[in-house]
């Protein structure tokens, strides 16, 4: 997929990973940005980084938008869905602790993984997101159960920075993340998009 502008994540968007975390579900989306340098594609490897001892997967709903969003309303927001992707999270969740804030945990080369295509035509109400760890399902979320549904995202986002056809938002995680060791294959699977399969090794291998 063309490279995006930007990156924009939303932070304990499923009550059940907040919880699994053990934070609050926030009052308002928390946003968080990736940079565009953390993006692969399907097949290529996470690299686990040495600053790292515990870097754990996050299956999630990818938006791409598909037209210019500046102070959207609702309808507007949900027409600037330009289409859906399958995308993994991946989080330094030892720094993501240490560090305050999550630019460091988040940022890494290789932490963005996308794929494996843009689906158009889907409808959002109806998607859901499997994550699975060496074939094992780990992770299993509906579009339904956000606490912020993808056009309150979106139209959230747009009052905050304009979003630029071609931008991804990542709408949160379910519960069930875990950790990734060299050797494993992450898989992230949208019904409909199809399935984002990565191995996993270390920066040295």
């Amino acid at each position: 997929m063309p490279r995006p502008s930007k990156i924009v994540c939303v932070g304990r968007n499923y009550a059940d990973h907040a919880k699994e975390l053990g934070n609050e579900v926030p009052k308002a989306p928390l946003l968080f940005l990736k940079p565009t340098s953390a993006i692969i594609g399907t097949g290529e490897a996470i690299l686990l980084p040495p600053a790292s001892v515990q870097v754990e997967y996050e299956a999630e709903i990818g938006v791409v938008i598909g037209r210019r969003l500046h102070h959207a309303d609702l309808r507007e927001a949900e027409h600037g869905i330009g289409g859906f992707v399958c995308l993994n999270d991946v989080t330094a969740r030892d720094l993501q602790r240490s560090d305050g804030q999550w630019t460091r945990a988040k940022g890494f080369n290789t932490f963005c993984p996308v794929g494996p295509r843009i689906a158009e035509g889907l409808d959002w109400k109806e998607l859901e997101v499997f994550g699975r760890l060496n074939g094992v399902e780990r992770q299993h979320g509906l579009a339904s159960e956000m606490v912020f549904s993808i056009p309150v995202l979106l139209a959230y986002i747009s009052d905050v920075m304009t979003l630029e056809p071609g931008d991804l938002v990542a709408t949160g995680t379910p519960a069930g993340v875990g950790p990734l060791a060299p050797g494993d294959v992450v898989e992230v699977e949208i019904p409909g998009v199809g399935i984002l399969r990565n191995p996993v090794r270390a920066y040295d291998e």
